[in-house]
């Protein structure tokens, strides 16, 4: 029998690859590497088997954008955003008392990869998402109720994947896609 091997590096996600990748084309687009540079970066990123080499992929990159991590928080009442509305990359939305409605059927999502982490005491929370995202639920804690989602049966490709994580106390969350 072999024993497994404790010194092996993490595993890179799929988010970690296409974060980098995303990264590789921003800094392309607003000149700062050449299109050679971003060919072999994005090379080097798609091959990589470990954390450090996509860090070094990465190496001498300007930092990501300011920006692209909001926080909604209120002790009581209603937290709503629906319409046209910028999504940043990372939406942390903390509410002790009230209700919560995140609509982003209409909303303006540039990330590929959208992270919603909810802190939620008790009160509601109702995410409407675009037709074609995918949703994943795998972080996130539910104290009172489950929450009530039913993925779509096909979803075209090319749609955001929103990743929700957080704790919900005795609240429901509900998602559902749009229709439109």
């Amino acid at each position: 029998m072999t024993a497994l091997p404790e010194d092996q590096p993490p595993v890179i996600s799929e988010d970690d690859r296409d974060t980098a990748v995303q990264r590789l084309q921003q800094a392309y687009t607003e000149g700062h590497i050449s299109h050679e540079d971003l060919d072999e970066r994005l090379h080097q990123v798609l091959t990589a088997e470990t954390h450090s080499e996509l860090v070094s992929a990465l190496a001498s990159l300007p930092e990501e954008k300011a920006g692209t991590t909001s926080t909604i928080a209120a002790a009581g009442g209603r937290i709503k955003r629906r319409g046209a509305w910028r999504v940043p990359r990372t939406l942390k939305v903390a509410s002790a008392f009230g209700r919560v409605h995140l609509d982003l059927s209409r909303a303006v999502i540039e990330h590929p990869v959208v992270d919603i982490e909810l802190q939620l005491g008790s009160g509601r929370a109702k995410i409407t998402v675009p037709r074609d995202a995918i949703v994943d639920l795998d972080a996130l804690r539910t104290g009172w109720k489950d929450t009530l989602y039913k993925p779509r049966r096909r979803s075209s490709p090319g749609g955001p994947r929103i990743l929700i994580s957080g704790s919900m106390g005795f609240g429901r969350l509900k998602i559902r896609h749009a229709r439109r």
